[in-house]
């Protein structure tokens, strides 16, 4: 396993590429798709993805730690609750998406500093693939999300489970 795990960093930057790309690719389309729309979130939310993903890959990520990725991620978190608390329009399914991604990114980036420069830790354990793997699947699945803008994981039916069953009641 850890062979694969190897493998898989000596291509990040390939994979960087690859998602940056993807973010690219979902702001054209969805800026083209919402031409006639008045329903812009979709496109101002693959806005700002594609604005933190392209200029994450001016980082290299042998000299720089993974405590910067995590600053990234928390801006991006913020800019995203920045427009969704200015806008007047309703988020899409996707925001749900993006919003849980760069969750899960940040805190993988915030426990692999943890490890890394903290604890010191040069060797390999699991912890390493939920990292290389995580941040490979949430960042596989935003952009498709904001590309389909559809509930493909059930986040947002979670999340509006959620939020309804702990939500206070007026009568306690």
């Amino acid at each position: 396993m850890a062979d694969i795990l190897w493998s898989l960093v000596a291509i990040r930057d390939y994979v960087g590429i690859f998602i940056t790309w993807l973010f690219v690719f979902a702001f054209l389309y969805n800026l083209s798709a919402s031409i006639n729309t008045s329903q812009k979130a979709n496109v101002y939310l693959s806005l700002i993805m594609m604005i933190s993903y392209s200029s994450s890959t001016l980082f290299d990520m042998v000299t720089v730690s993974h405590l910067y990725y995590f600053y990234f991620d928390i801006v991006t978190l913020a800019a995203i609750f920045f427009y969704k608390r200015i806008s007047k329009e309703a988020m899409p399914v996707s925001f749900y998406y993006v919003v849980i991604g760069l969750s899960i990114n940040a805190s993988l980036f915030l426990a692999m500093h943890y490890d890394i420069e903290v604890r010191g830790t040069l060797y390999y354990w699991w912890f390493w693939n939920v990292y290389v793997f995580g941040t490979y699947f949430t960042d596989l699945i935003m952009p498709l999300a904001l590309i389909v803008n559809k509930d493909i994981l059930g986040l947002a039916k979670l999340s509006n489970y959620l939020t309804t069953k702990f939500k206070p009641s007026h009568y306690a």
